[in-house]
């Protein structure tokens, strides 16, 4: 069977919440935590969950990857325009605050997309959130960002209103937010620990559509455009490393001077892989994905599977925000394949969890065994401990590959970055990982 990896039967499920817990002048230190873990669901819940939201995610960022644009009436007037399509929705939450005084409120953390934005009163149009909604009115640091500014001009779909830049920015399913954009303090943290930083550029939203958003009152974009959170914070890196998947660990991330990839972790083992841009899809991080190879053998997927066309197409992507990997399907039939062929266990129905490749648990064995999963990068191999794409769960006798197929577009997801830490370099244009013991970073 090749390479072989011991799996326990421990499922392990989380979606994580960002607290800031320190930071320096050159860096910034964020916790993240388990969307879920309030919710006391068993594992075959956590499992279900996580599926479902992977599965709306990936039709966001397929149908923006595809260059989809929807009709939405133009900001500020009653005619429509064509708006790029953003994945929206998320895993992970980011616990902020907002105006002077501040407003405490939780949003969106996404790598997929650039706008920092929150709802704003008066509302027009706003989704019910857990906290109470922003009034710009109370506070004395907000102000409204001229259509002449750059970010203005970096916004996708804009328009001038009384000197003021109104925004229209769409993330799929007719999910949307708009309204004007503006400059205001953001606090990081609680307490004496709370850092603020002015002037930064967000979305006052006051039409908001989606119920991908209920979480939360907002979206914080973490992606490569000069809207984004790590753009505006002007560190040109960030980090995280994910811990396993429970609700009772917390994992960090990290901006600055703290996100090297050197605190406690052996130089030699960081790998470092280029990050490809696409113009088409400027927020994304692209990685060079040559092949797979499953049980030590390299499968036999064609070079252009995974390769990023020169219309914009194809392509794969690196997301904080999706749970399960997805693989377009030249890709994706060679690994349920090998899988198959190789896992010595009965195949079973897995469409009750939402995942593909399932097999029944043997009644009475503690482990089993399931062949080794690298991704072969260009200029890099990593290799996944298997329950970085391998979820079991004793009380429905699941054990299930948390892969799956794509159209157009492949996503390597959270699951298989638990125990990483991952290093985005904006400047270089670089990723870095090594295996790390996140809880303990």
């Amino acid at each position: 069977m090749g390479e072989l990896w011991v799996l326990f039967f421990i499922l392990q499920i989380s979606a994580l919440i960002l607290m800031v817990r320190c930071s320096s002048p050159s860096g910034l230190r964020v916790e993240l935590t388990h969307v879920d873990s309030d919710g006391n669901f068993s594992k075959f819940e956590l499992l279900r969950r996580a599926a479902m939201r992977s599965s709306h995610r990936v039709a966001r960022l397929t149908a923006g990857h595809s260059a989809a644009e929807v009709k939405a009436a133009a900001p500020g007037g009653s005619s429509q325009v064509e708006a790029p399509v953003h994945p929206g929705n998320g895993e992970f939450l980011m616990d902020l605050a907002i105006g002077t005084p501040s407003l405490a409120y939780s949003a969106i953390l996404d790598t997929g997309s650039d706008l920092i934005w929150t709802q704003c009163k008066p509302c027009l149009e706003c989704f019910s959130q857990p906290t109470a909604v922003f009034d710009p009115s109370n506070s004395s640091t907000y102000k409204k960002l001229p259509c002449s500014g750059d970010l203005c001009q970096a916004l996708p779909t804009s328009r001038c209103a009384t000197s003021a830049c109104e925004y229209l920015y769409t993330y799929g399913d007719s999910s949307s937010t708009q309204g004007v954009l503006a400059s205001e303090t953001f606090g990081f943290g609680g307490g004496a620990n709370a850092t603020a930083v002015p002037g930064v550029a967000f979305g006052c939203g006051d039409t908001n559509q989606g119920s991908g958003f209920t979480q939360a009152g907002g979206i914080v974009g973490l992606g490569r455009g000069p809207l984004s959170l790590i753009s505006q914070l002007g560190l040109g890196k960030f980090s995280y490393c994910l811990t396993s998947f429970n609700q009772s660990k917390k994992s960090p991330l990290l901006f600055g001077s703290l996100a090297d990839l050197s605190a406690g972790e052996a130089a030699t083992a960081v790998q470092t892989i280029p990050l490809l841009k696409n113009p088409q899809q400027p927020s994304f991080y692209y990685l060079p994905l040559k092949g797979i190879t499953v049980g030590g053998a390299r499968l036999q997927i064609p070079s252009s599977a995974f390769a990023l066309q020169d219309d914009g197409t194809g392509g794969v992507i690196i997301d904080s925000g999706t749970s399960i990997t997805y693989l377009v399907a030249a890709g994706y039939r060679q690994v349920k394949r090998a899988f198959l062929n190789q896992v010595q266990l009965p195949v079973a129905d897995g469409s009750d969890v939402g995942l593909d490749v399932c097999f029944s648990l043997p009644a009475e064995s503690s482990s089993v065994e399931v062949p080794k999963l690298t991704f072969n990068f260009d200029g890099a191999d990593l290799d996944l401990p298997a329950e970085n794409y391998i979820i079991a769960d004793s009380s429905t006798g699941l054990l299930c590959l948390t892969i799956m197929g794509s159209r157009g577009l492949s996503i390597i997801g959270n699951f298989q970055q638990q125990n990483l830490h991952v290093l985005y370099d904006l400047k270089e244009e670089a990723l870095s990982f090594v295996s790390a013991q996140c809880d303990t970073l």
